[in-house]
C-alpha cells in the first residue's frame, strides 16, 4: 500500500537566510538544543516485520551537527539479513511511483479486518438497512439517520442523499443491493480527492511540522512515520517542539532510540529554535526527512495559534519554502469538532495532508464524508491502534468497504 510514495529528484539545499534582527531572539535558544541517541534494543518480531516485510535501518555513521547542536553518533544497527533485505528493497526509478511489495493476503485481510472492528458501529447501522428493504422514503430516512450520527455532517448527508436518489432514479435501480451498491460507489468518488500519495524527495531535507490537540496523538503519529519512512530508505530527524510537557520530549526520545535517529530537543525554552537548528542540523547532516512535533494547540486559543505560526516562519528561515509538508493529527472521536479542527488549523497553516488517527474504539468513520466535502484536505494516513501495522496509507475503496460489508 505504500506504492503511494513517489521518488522525485532533489532540490539543491536553499543556502541558510540571513535571520531579520526581530527574529534573532527566535533563535537564541539554539544554543541549548541537544540531539539525543540512544542504542536501539533488539526489536522484538512485531516491531521488525511490517506489512510490507522488514524495515530497513541505516547504520552509517551520523556526521556531526550545526555547533548549536551537540550529538552523539549512534551505533550501528543490527544488520538485516540479506533474504529479508532483498524482500523490503523496492525498485526507485526517479519521477516515477515507487512500487512497494505486495503485502501478504492474511496481512491485509488482518488490516481489514481492524479497520472494519474500528468502524463497526456505523458499517452495522448502513449494513442492516438494505436487508430486505424497500426503496421507498422511509429507507432514505433511515440512511439520512444513520449519516448523520455516523458524523458525516448535514451538508455531507445531503449531498449523498440527493445524489442517490438520483442515481436510483436514473439507472432505474429496484433491488436493495443494487442501491446499496450505488451507495458503495457514490462514497468511493466522494472520499477519492482525499486519497493522496506523499511524495518524497522533492526537498532534501523533506521538511514536515506535524500539528494538532493535546490528546490527538501526534507524537505516537511521529514515531510510526519515522519507521515506515525508514523503510523506503529516508534517513529521518525528529525535532521536539513540544518544550512546555517533558512527557512529550521523553515519548519522543523513545521513539528515536527505537528507531536510531536523532531527537533534537531541549528542557525548555522557544519551540522556534528548536524547529530552527533541526533543519539546521539536517542540512548539515544530509538528512532526507526532518518531522517537527509542536505542542498540542486548541483552535480557540488565538495566542497559542500565534505561536503555532511563528514556529512556521521560523521553519522558513531555516530553510525556504519549508515546511515542505503541514500535517494535522485527528483523533477520529472527536465527530464533528475535528471538522472544526481541520478548517481552523487549515486557515492558520496551510494544511496539506491529514492524519486521522484512533479509528478503533468509538469511531464512527462519517467525519471523512465532512471533511471531503467541505474542507477535502488530503488523508495520508489512518490508524487503528498503537501498533506500527496499525497505522495504514489511506484508500478510499478499503474505507468504504470496511463501512458497507
Amino acid at each position: 500500500m505504500f506504492s503511494f510514495f513517489k521518488k522525485k529528484s532533489k532540490d539543491n539545499p536553499a543556502p541558510q537566510e540571513a535571520v531579520p534582527q526581530d527574529e534573532a531572539k527566535e533563535q537564541t535558544a539554539s544554543s541549548d538544543s541537544t540531539a539525543a541517541e540512544a542504542p536501539v534494543p533488539d526489536a522484538a518480531p512485531a516491531e521488525q516485520k511490517s506489512w510490507f516485510g522488514l524495515f530497513k535501518r541505516d547504520a552509517a555513521a551520523i556526521e556531526p551537527s550545526a555547533p548549536a547542536v551537540t550529538a552523539t553518533p549512534a551505533p550501528a544497527a543490527d544488520p538485516v539479513p540479506a533474504a529479508a533485505a532483498a524482500e523490503a528493497s523496492l525498485e526507485e526509478e526517479e519521477g516515477e511511483v515507487v512500487p512497494a511489495p505486495a503485502a501478504a493476503p492474511e496481512e491485509k485481510q488482518s488490516w481489514m479486518r481492524r479497520l472494519k472492528a474500528g468502524l463497526s458501529k456505523t458499517s452495522t447501522s448502513l449494513t442492516t438497512l438494505f436487508v430486505g428493504a424497500r426503496i421507498d422514503d422511509d429507507l432514505y430516512e433511515e440512511l439520512e439517520s444513520a449519516l448523520l450520527v455516523s458524523d458525516a455532517g448535514v451538508e455531507a448527508t445531503q449531498y449523498i442523499l440527493d445524489t442517490l436518489k438520483k442515481k436510483v432514479k436514473n439507472e432505474k435501480l429496484t433491488d436493495a443491493a443494487q442501491v446499496k451498491a450505488a451507495l458503495r460507489t457514490l462514497l468511493i468518488e466522494l472520499l477519492a480527492p482525499l486519497q493522496k500519495p506523499l511524495v518524497l524527495g522533492r526537498h532534501q531535507p523533506l521538511v514536515m511540522m506535524i500539528a494538532g490537540v493535546n490528546g490527538a496523538g501526534k507524537t505516537t503519529t511521529i514515531g510510526k512515520l519515522a519507521m515506515h519512512l525508514q523503510s523506503h530508505g529516508q534517513s529521518v530527524l525528529l525535532a521536539a517542539g513540544d518544550t512546555f510537557r517533558a512527557a512529550a520530549r521523553e515519548q519522543l526520545a523513545v521513539w528515536g532510540q527505537r528507531n536510531n535517529v536523532s531527537v533534537i530537543a531541549q528542557e525548555s525554552g522557544d519551540p522556534a529554535a528548536v524547529a530552527f537548528d533541526a533543519v539546521q542540523s539536517a542540512r548539515a547532516r544530509g538528512t532526507k526527512v526532518v518531522m517537527i512535533d509542536t505542542a498540542g494547540r486548541l483552535p480557540t486559543q488565538l495566542h497559542l495559534m500565534e505561536e503555532l505560526k511563528k514556529v512556521r516562519r521560523v521553519i522558513g528561515k531555516g530553510m525556504e519554502s519549508a515546511p515542505h509538508e503541514v500535517l494535522l493529527v485527528i483523533d477520529g472521536n472527536t465527530g464533528q469538532n475535528a471538522l472544526a479542527q481541520v478548517k481552523a488549523f487549515d486557515d492558520a497553516l496551510g494544511l496539506t495532508g491529514l492524519v486521522v488517527t484512533k479509528l478503533d474504539g468509538t469511531a464512527k468513520g462519517g467525519i471523512l464524508a465532512a471533511i471531503a466535502k467541505t474542507r477535502p484536505v488530503p488523508v495520508y494516513f489512518i490508524g487503528v491502534g498503537e501498533k506500527i501495522e496499525d497505522l495504514q496509507p489511506f484508500n478510499a475503496e478499503e474505507f468504504v468497504d470496511a463501512l458497507l460489508t
